[in-house]
């Protein structure tokens, strides 16, 4: 135990090392400290990304589900990484070209100011949310792994110091470099406690021996309605090219070439995490097979604890790791909303940009609170992660149009189409919904109903208001700024 307290205070030292070391760029101006100062070459750009995705969902919440379903539950990253190829191939290069920095931004520039009020409310609350469910996974981590010294509340609350500080200390900057340990710690960590855990239930074949269902638990399709893994699919697709920490990113590389083969490399690095996470939770059911499926969310840090003290520290700190480089992104991608989108949008236009970088860290420490409080009041980490994610479905189906389609885009558009898509979301999570009924025709994944109802209002708006957007600029791939 104490070797693994060891192994876990050396990397929070070293990543407040980076924090403090990178700083000093910081502190050069609010594009260096939410935009990295525009620098981020491919590889910056890749282990960005991959550290996004690879979060408490991709790690923690893919072994819970791998407990039920099997293998099939890596199909969580599968789609991540299928995100990042779109992202990479359609969208990155043009919103790093265009110079922007939000997608509210952009929603004004074609559309209103109202278009971008609602996006930037929108993508605060997905992005709290999705914040909230790094602090959940924090607390279990540490709580399973350092019991005698962490709570699960009491983890949490050191995930927030954690993630807060090493946020408003440097910026993207401080994430971005952050995350080449953070990575490398990740794939080290679970690659080797995959590895030993199989071994010391005596190998691969000896754990489809043990399991009731061991054809279906194997199998990479078998555990999972293909209809799920669609909806996955579709999920990050369509919140890879809107969510603000995937948005920032790619805005934050120093050209758009490296903004776009970045998200292609972090493709090839995202795919294979989620189906190694996903043997952890199946050597959990062997070893557990009494655990109720209401604590799967252990799965992982309890097969992690039987692992010996150095193995089990190094794979603490690189679920912890996974987390760390989630939160810290998605933390900055809502303070940056908060303070760009509605702080200086609507309330103080005029402000100096020395103050500006002091609103962006009270924003940041502000955001983190409340997102603290989510965390403590929310539930399952998969099912969570997609409801939110699915929020961003309207703002994905005005940027298709207005890149692919701008004919068809009028000046309310974006407006319509974005609260139309959180009615949706509002509808079919809330107790004793009016959509109750036909939740199945949908194959109970919201994504499905929202897309409809979000191309359906955009065509609608495009019959009813007579007032196009502006022309949609053409930008070079080749800028550099």
């Amino acid at each position: 135990m104490s070797i693994q307290l060891v192994i876990v205070v050396v990397y929070i030292a070293l990543l407040f090392g980076i924090s403090l070391w990178a700083k000093h760029k910081a502190d050069k101006g609010s594009t260096a400290f939410l935009l990295a100062g525009r620098k981020l070459g491919t590889i910056l750009v890749a282990v960005n990304v991959t550290g996004l995705a690879v979060g408490a969902a991709s790690t923690v919440g893919v072994a819970q589900r791998a407990f039920s379903v099997g293998m099939a539950a890596g199909w969580y990253n599968g789609a991540w990484a299928m995100g990042a190829v779109v992202m990479g191939l359609l969208a990155a290069g043009k919103l790093r070209a265009m110079k922007v920095s939000t997608i509210p931004e952009f929603f004004e520039f074609y559309y209103d100011t109202k278009g971008r009020a609602i996006a930037a409310i929108g993508l605060v609350i997905i992005m709290c949310v999705i914040t909230a469910l790094q602090y959940m996974a924090g607390g279990a981590i540490l709580s399973s792994l350092l019991p005698d010294i962490f709570s699960f509340k009491g983890g949490m609350i050191m995930s927030a110091v954690v993630f807060i500080g090493i946020t408003l200390i440097g910026g993207l900057w401080s994430s971005g470099l952050a995350n080449i340990v953070s990575v490398s710690l990740i794939y080290i960590g679970i690659i080797y406690s995959a590895v030993q855990s199989v071994a010391n239930v005596g190998g691969w074949d000896a754990v489809m021996s043990k399991l009731p269902n061991a054809e279906v638990m194997a199998s990479p399709v078998g555990g999972l309605a293909l209809a799920t893994i669609l909806g996955w699919v579709i999920v990050m697709i369509t919140q890879t090219i809107t969510a603000q920490g995937p948005v920032q990113i790619a805005c934050g590389a120093k050209n758009a070439k490296a903004a776009r083969n970045g998200y292609l490399l972090a493709a090839l690095m995202i795919f294979p995490v989620g189906f190694i996470c996903a043997v952890l939770g199946i050597v959990c059911k062997v070893m557990y097979p009494e655990m109720p499926v209401a604590q799967a969310a252990l799965a992982m840090p309890k097969v992690v604890m039987t692992l010996d003290p150095l193995a089990g520290g190094v794979t603490l700190a690189a679920l912890w790791a996974a987390d760390v480089s989630t939160a810290c992104t998605i933390l900055l991608g809502a303070a940056t909303l908060f303070s760009k989108d509605i702080y200086k949008r609507f309330m103080n236009p005029s402000i100096s940009d020395d103050k500006f970088i002091i609103i962006n860290r009270l924003s940041v420490f502000v955001v983190g609170l409340v997102t603290l409080w989510f965390a403590f009041n929310a539930a399952g980490i998969v099912k969570t992660m997609i409801a939110g994610l699915s929020m961003t479905c309207g703002l994905t189906c005005v940027f298709f149009f207005t890149m692919f389609a701008p004919g068809l885009c009028r000046r309310s558009s974006a407006f319509w189409t974005t609260l139309v898509s959180l009615v949706g979301i509002a509808l079919w999570f809330m107790p004793g919904s009016p959509l109750e009924g036909i939740k199945a025709s949908f194959a109970n994944e919201v994504i499905y109903f929202e897309w409809p109802i979000c191309i359906i209002t955009f065509l609608l708006v495009s019959v009813l208001d007579k007032n196009k957007i502006k022309e949609v600029v053409e930008v070079s791939e080749d800028d550099e700024d």
